[in-house]
């Protein structure tokens, strides 16, 4: 019995051992294990605030996008209204002395003023380019002319008017430049 009481002890010795020896192993990897998930948390949340300024960054243009659609929605309609527009511009530089015609000029003048003063309205401005300096972004340079009394690079003759819609050029003013 006195054998059986020293081998328990020794059991119990051995295995009070054992567990006092896994405590610290258990204790570094529950450790290891507490850092590695707070590495994890920290990766997630800084995805997390990636993701959501991504977002913001995202709706902020898609804002701005629907903004300047709106904006420039009519450009393409009021392009197309830019040459009929010359059209009477083109037919009311010609000056009759027929009674019979002079109601029907003085009426494409009012309509013509009146399409110009609409799409004025909506964002259309003509270009000044007439004694102006030579502005590539502005001007489309069609002839280069030396003219005395003039500074190099200055427009001396519009041949088509040019025109910006709100901001943008829609058409350039086709311009002979002095050299």
């Amino acid at each position: 019995m006195a054998k059986k009481k020293t081998v328990e002890k020794e059991e119990e010795t051995i295995t009070k051992e054992e567990t006092q020896a896994d405590i610290p192993e258990e204790k570094e990897s529950a450790e290891s294990e507490i850092e590695a998930l707070k590495a994890e948390v920290s990766t997630l949340k800084d995805k997390l605030l990636r993701n959501q300024a991504e977002l913001q960054n995202f709706k902020r243009r898609m804002n701005d996008e629907r903004i300047k659609d709106r904006k420039y929605a009519n450009v393409d309609l009021v392009k197309s209204l830019l040459t009929p527009l010359d059209n009477f511009e083109l037919g009311l530089m010609n000056e009759t002395e027929d009674g019979k015609l002079k109601p029907y000029a003085k009426g494409f003048e009012m309509i013509r003023r009146d399409l110009y003063e609409v799409l004025k309205g909506e964002g259309l401005k003509e270009i000044e380019a007439l004694n102006q300096p030579f502005d590539p972004n502005k001007h489309q340079a069609v002839m280069k002319e030396p003219l005395e009394g003039t500074k190099s690079d200055m427009v001396i003759e519009v041949y088509q008017k040019g025109y910006m819609f709100k901001d943008r050029v829609i058409r350039p003013a086709m311009v002979k430049v002095s050299e």
